[in-house]
C-alpha cells in the first residue's frame, strides 16, 4: 500500500528521501522489523485473548515426558503469524506483482484450511479435526491456482541474455535480452542445470504439459504443507526450521531477481522475483517473532493454522523461484519427518501381515518423538534439528557455485 504512494512522491513530486522505497533491501528490512514488532508486541495480548476464549490444546496421552503440562496451552497461534506476514507485505511490497499476489492468496488459503481444522478440534471437541479428504481438496485447490498462474500468466517469464552482463569502470553494460515464457526449473549440483518441463513432458502431447505441470505443483504444495504439519510436534521446531528455510529462500529470491548477481553466479534471472524478498523477510520475521512465545516451554502453539500455511508458502516460494527440485534438501527436516511416519506405518502394516504382529522401526514417529522416547530433552532435540536445518540450507546455497 505504501509502495505506490512513495513511488508517486519520488517520481512525480520529487520529494527527497522518498526514493528509498525503490530499494528492495530497505523494504525487506522494514518488512522483517514490522513482522517482529507485530508478533512480539501484540503476541502477549493475542495469547491472552486466545486463553480467555478457552482455545486450548487438547493433548493425547502418548506417554511422552512433559506432555501433560502442555494441556490447555493456547493454540491457533498461527493467526498471529499470518497477520505478521500479511500486514508488512501489504505495506511494503508492490501489490501489482503477480508473485506477491500469488503468495498472499496462498497464505490466506492455507491458513483458512488450518483454521478450520483447529476450529473443529477446539470448538467442536473433535480430536480428528477437519477430515483428511477436505484438507487434500483445499491443497489441490491452491495447487491448481498456483500451477495455472505460473503456466498461463504473461508476467511469469525468465530472461534470456544474448551476451553476459559486464561491468567496466563502474558502468553496467546490459546486453540485449528477451523475456520468454518457459517451464524451466533449476537442477541442483549439475553444470547445465536447467530442466525444461515442456521438453521432458512434450512427448505426451502439447495439451498435456500444463496439466502435468499443475499436478507437479499440487504434489509439491501438498507434500511440503503436510511435512511442516508433521514437524510441528514439539516447541519451536516447526517455526525455527521454517525461519531457516525462509532465510535461504530469501537469498535465492534476491539473487534470482538481481540481473548482476544472477549473471555472475550463472543462475536463472527471473524478472520481478526480487519482490519476493519482501514477502520472505516478513515470513522470517513472523517465524522468529512467534518463537519468542513458542520456544520451550511454549506459551502458545501455532496449530494447523500456522503449520499448514508455513509449509505451503515455502512450496509456493520454491515454485515461483524455479527451485522446487531443491526442496528435498532445503526442506530436508520436513522430508525426514514425513518419511519417518511413512516408514513406521508401512513397516507396521507389513510386519503385522507377515509376522502376525505389528513391529516398529522407531520408538515413535514422527522422528522427533523417537528421540523424546529415548529420553533426550525436548529443547536439545529442537536445537539439533535446527543445526541440521542450517547445514541443509548451506548445502542448498552452495549449489549456486556448483555449476
Amino acid at each position: 500500500m505504501l509502495y505506490p504512494i512513495f513511488d508517486y512522491l519520488d517520481r512525480v513530486l520529487d520529494i527527497p528521501g522518498t526514493g528509498v522505497f525503490r530499494y528492495i533491501s530497505f523494504r525487506a528490512g522494514m518488512a522483517a522489523v514490522f513482522s517482529l514488532i507485530i508478533t512480539i508486541t501484540f503476541g502477549e495480548a493475542i495469547i491472552n485473548w486466545i486463553r480467555r476464549k478457552q482455545i486450548g490444546e487438547t493433548v493425547r496421552d502418548l506417554g511422552l515426558e512433559g506432555q501433560a503440562q502442555k494441556k490447555g496451552t493456547p493454540t491457533m497461534g498461527g493467526l498471529m503469524m499470518i497477520a505478521a506476514i500479511l500486514i508488512p507485505t501489504l505495506l511494503f511490497a508492490n501489490l501489482n506483482n503477480v508473485y506477491i499476489i500469488l503468495l498472499l492468496i496462498s497464505t490466506v488459503w492455507l491458513g483458512l484450511i488450518g483454521f478450520l481444522d483447529d476450529y473443529i478440534k477446539v470448538f467442536r471437541k473433535n480430536k480428528d479435526g477437519l477430515k483428511g479428504r477436505f484438507k487434500i481438496v483445499g491443497q489441490i485447490g491452491i495447487g491448481i491456482i498456483v500451477g495455472a498462474t505460473l503456466y498461463y500468466n504473461d508476467d511469469v517469464v525468465i530472461r534470456k541474455f544474448s551476451t553476459p552482463v559486464s561491468i567496466e569502470e563502474g558502468i553496467v553494460e546490459t546486453p540485449s535480452f528477451q523475456d520468454v515464457k518457459a517451464l524451466r526449473t533449476t537442477i541442483p549440483f549439475f553444470k547445465n542445470n536447467e530442466l525444461d518441463y515442456e521438453v521432458m513432458l512434450g512427448f505426451l502431447g502439447e495439451s498435456m504439459v500444463p496439466v502435468l505441470y499443475i499436478l507437479v505443483a499440487i504434489f509439491i504444495i501438498t507434500a511440503v504443507s503436510n511435512g511442516a504439519n508433521i514437524t510441528d510436534g514439539i516447541d519451536g521446531l516447526a517455526a525455527g526450521t521454517s525461519a531457516i528455510i525462509g532465510l535461504a529462500i530469501a537469498i535465492f529470491a534476491y539473487l534470482s531477481g538481481n540481473v548482476i548477481f544472477s549473471q555472475y553466479l550463472n543462475i536463472m534471472y527471473i524478472p520481478n522475483s526480487g519482490e519476493l524478498v519482501i514477502f520472505a523477510s516478513a515470513f522470517i520475521g513472523a517465524c522468529i517473532g512467534f518463537l519468542w512465545y513458542n520456544a520451550y516451554p511454549a506459551q502458545v502453539f501455532m496449530g494447523d493454522t500456522g503449520s499448514l500455511m508455513l509449509g505451503g508458502v515455502i512450496a509456493v516460494l520454491a515454485l515461483t523461484l524455479r527451485k522446487e527440485l531443491l526442496i528435498p534438501i532445503i526442506c530436508g527436516i520436513f522430508l525426514i519427518e514425513s518419511v519417518s511416519v511413512m516408514l513406521q506405518v508401512g513397516y507396521f502394516k507389513y510386519s503385522r501381515k507377515k509376522y502376525g504382529e505389528g513391529r516398529r522401526i522407531f520408538l515413535m514417529s514422527p522422528l522427533h518423538h523417537h528421540y523424546q522416547k529415548k529420553g533426550i530433552p525436548e529443547a536439545k532435540i529442537v536445537t539439533r534439528f535446527w543445526i541440521v536445518g542450517i547445514l541443509l540450507a548451506v548445502i542448498s546455497l552452495a549449489t549456486l557455485k556448483l555449476r
